[in-house]
């Protein structure tokens, strides 16, 4: 049995798009991409959700609480559900917010950051560190109500993944690009469409069998 933790923000809870203030919810469990790539990827795979809405990479929110902050509570999920063969981390989104004023290559530390936690980790296999895969996320679309929130994202948010994959590279974790197989919700312009959900775990599922070697 392989275990693999999906550690992200509302695009891993499953929320839906929010046209309107107050409108949205959550997908089920088998439209998200988790559940997608759990189906996928058929038997002998435990897939564990670690999504929070407003997660950041690596900063307290000073409006939305101190536990948004992915670094915070990273060491926590791998204890928690340890031994690990691998987590996926796909943040940075919420990085993007104006109040935060982070450019892409700090949101690329933050994602190298958490790379590093759990790779020096011992919540893998016999005490080992799990294997760590970062996915940046799909570009900012046009944005709905969100766009004050967001302003000057959507251009930060297209060099996300060069910076990404820098850190990856660097910390030795592998990378996919989720903008290349999935575009942001044009309902919102930050969120997934049940359409994208499919396509992300379907071709994560790809991923993470060439990552564990099984065919």
């Amino acid at each position: 049995m392989k275990t693999i933790l999906c550690y992200g923000d509302s695009n891993t809870w499953g929320a839906m798009p929010q046209p309107r203030r107050g409108e949205g919810g959550r997908f089920a469990s088998d439209v998200r991409w988790t559940g997608v790539m759990r189906a996928a990827l058929g038997g002998g795979y435990t897939v564990i959700e670690e999504g929070l809405n407003g997660r950041t990479t690596c900063i307290a929110d000073p409006v939305e609480g101190r536990h948004k902050d992915g670094a915070a509570f990273l060491t926590v999920a791998l204890e928690s559900h340890q031994p690990l063969d691998l987590a996926i981390i796909m943040l940075g989104t919420n990085d993007l917010k104006a109040r935060f004023a982070m450019q892409p290559i700090d949101i690329g530390f933050g994602m190298g950051q958490l790379a590093e936690i759990a790779l020096k980790s011992p919540f893998g296999l016999d005490g080992k560190a799990p294997k760590v895969l970062l996915v940046s996320p799909a570009p900012l679309a046009k944005l709905s109500w969100f766009e004050p929130m967001f302003e000057g994202g959507t251009e930060k948010s297209r060099h996300l993944a060069a910076e990404i994959e820098v850190n990856a590279r660097e910390k030795g974790a592998h990378f996919f690009n989720a903008g290349s197989v999935i575009a942001s919700s044009e309902h919102d312009g930050i969120h997934l469409d049940a359409d994208a959900h499919a396509a992300l775990g379907k071709a994560l599922a790809e991923r993470v069998r060439a990552i564990l070697e099984i065919p």
